[in-house]
């Protein structure tokens, strides 16, 4: 196709040697001595699924560790007790493992360094870089001002500093309720960043934590936390997304009033959006709460789980992170890219088998009465090293209801009545006639078969223009289908005007399909190609041994085109 062709063509333009900005960088330091090692991190907070966008960061992350022969840290941001929860820890690491991005040892958790982040609030404190703060959010809000004018310095700013470290230990005693009581930092309430406007450091929340119980009643904000964590990890390098870039400051200053002596450099880099899909945390909670999804890991979502459960590979994912690239500019990959990657993946190693979705029975009236053979059939051409397999076949079959019509249009090359087409790896058969039922429905195509024509006889009499496939009907089984298409509706965007989510009504559509034997066999994730129907996997969830459903991956045209070269 041509999507093939153009991929190839620009994959040809690109120098393989040239390094992203972050390598170039990363030379920078390495040969200037900044750092003699590399050592990345992927920090995910434990409040959900990952998702696809994630999947850029940690392959990136792992990626960069593994070129330099460095460490790659996975680190779980928790300092939100409010919104973590162990089923998300767990599922993430599932989900970094697949992936394939190897942190062996090397997981950790940001509570596990509580006290240490205590002990520099403390030390801030001590240096005069620190307060405790009573005003309200309201008020805070309030006095830090905006972009047009400087924020005005809290009441409490020039507490001595005994005061604020006796009231900073009732905090952490559980002497103040929620909301009542917050550590800043002292930085600059005139500074053009907002960021540096005393920003909050430590709140009051009594709240079980997943990892260290109730041993903390108070917890630290991210902007203090996350630096600390790094430092504390050795990280060289931090790459974070876009959003951050505005917080380096704060970051910077972290480490440095911290006195940490080996700062990491922040890193900031384009995040991975992908059009018309939902990713956004708080909405996919929604729809899972709200039950317009059975989970967070519904195939139509595009959460890591889902995406594996739908039956993408670990290597496709890879290689549609490659194509999008890395750069500094914000901008949206087309999700027929990811589906492009996944075919590609798929086409050599995915058996090729016959099912039939919307199934008409054909009869074949010369075939012999009650005989059977079995034919021998290429698991997927493409690839000889998987193959053959036995289908049954017989007097009966079931083939696609849009593989029939009475009145063809022109350069239609199915079955018409007196055409003559080829059933996959049988034989020629030409339609004599059908039958309708009382509305005039087809119900039953008849046709007569030339025993000549048997596929792999080296019948080279004449040539038919079809093929088209088919199951038998003595030995079929029957599966549930699920058809997908996207959650969004794509013509009519992501969002509607009051801000809700715009839902396609048409993302899932459940058929009854009629199958070969071979495909009732099937495992969780087990991928095959449907012929002429798509790529499909066997769901993880709903399936059981003898009973498997079957989620289409993706269809196997495609409609995604590179931008024209300018």
């Amino acid at each position: 196709m041509e999507i093939e062709k153009n991929i190839q063509d620009e994959a040809e333009k690109n120098d393989p040697t040239s390094k992203n900005f972050i390598e170039q960088l990363i030379d920078e330091d390495l040969k200037e001595g900044v750092y003699d090692h590399v050592h990345t991190r992927f920090p995910p907070e434990p409040n959900g699924y990952l998702h696809i966008g994630h999947a850029k960061s940690i392959l990136l992350n792992y990626g960069i560790a593994k070129e330099y022969g460095g460490k790659f840290n996975l680190r779980f941001d928790d300092t939100n007790p409010m919104k973590e929860k162990s089923e998300f820890v767990n599922a993430i690491v599932r989900d970094v493992k697949w992936l394939g991005a190897d942190f062996e040892d090397r997981m950790f958790f940001a509570s596990d360094y509580f006290d240490i982040m205590y002990e520099k609030a403390v030390l801030l404190i001590k240096k005069g870089k620190a307060f405790v703060d009573d005003l309200t959010a309201e008020q805070i809000t309030e006095y830090r001002g905006d972009f047009t004018h400087p924020g005005k310095e809290s009441p409490n700013r020039n507490r001595p500093i005994e005061e604020n470290l006796r009231l900073f230990e009732e905090m952490k005693e559980g002497k103040f309720a929620d909301g009542t009581m917050i550590l800043r930092a002292r930085i600059d309430m005139a500074s053009p960043n907002l960021n540096m406007r005393d920003p909050i450091i430590y709140r009051v929340a009594h709240m079980h934590h997943h990892n260290t119980g109730d041993k903390w009643c108070i917890y630290p904000m991210y902007d203090f936390a996350h630096p600390i964590e790094d430092a504390v990890e050795g990280i060289t390098h931090s790459l974070c997304t876009l959003e951050f870039e505005d917080h380096r400051p704060l970051y910077d200053w972290v480490v440095r009033e911290c006195e940490f002596p080996h700062p990491p450099r922040q890193i900031e880099f384009a995040k991975l959006y992908l059009t018309n899909v939902v990713t956004g945390k708080r909405y996919i909670k929604k729809l899972v709460e709200d039950g317009v999804v059975d989970g967070w890991d519904d195939p139509r979502l595009v959460t890591i789980a889902a995406l594996r459960r739908r039956g993408y590979t670990p290597e496709s994912i890879q290689n549609f992170v490659k194509l999008s690239g890395i750069s500094k500019a914000n901008s949206s990959s087309d999700y027929s890219l990811l589906e492009y990657c996944i075919r590609e993946d798929l086409k050599p190693k995915a058996p090729r088998l016959m099912a039939v979705l919307n199934p008409l029975k054909l009869v074949i009236d010369n075939y012999p009465e009650g005989q059977s053979e079995m034919l021998d059939i290429p698991n997927n051409v493409e690839n000889e090293e998987m193959g053959s397999r036995q289908v049954p076949f017989s007097k009966e079959l079931y083939i696609e209801r849009e593989d029939f019509m009475v009145e063809p249009p022109k350069k239609y090359k199915r079955l018409y009545p007196g055409n003559e087409v080829r059933l996959m790896g049988a034989y020629f058969v030409t339609c004599t006639g059908y039958d309708t039922d009382a509305d005039g429905n087809v119900i039953c195509v008849h046709c007569t078969y030339d025993p000549e024509t048997k596929s792999g006889s080296g019948f080279t009499g004449r040539k038919v223009k079809g093929t088209i496939h088919w199951v038998d009907a003595a030995s079929c089984g029957k599966a549930p289908v699920r058809l997908y298409e996207q959650l969004i509706d794509e013509e009519k965007g992501k969002l509607n005007a009051d801000g809700t989510l715009n839902f396609n009504p048409n993302s899932l559509t459940t058929v009854e399909a009629l199958v070969e034997p071979a495909l009732m066999q099937a495992k969780a994730y087990d991928s095959f190609q449907f012929v002429r129907n798509g790529f499909f996997c066997v769901d993880c969830k709903d399936s059981a041994e003898g009973h498997p459903v079957f989620n289409r991956i993706v269809e196997l045209k495609s409609s995604f085109k590179l931008p024209a070269q300018k």
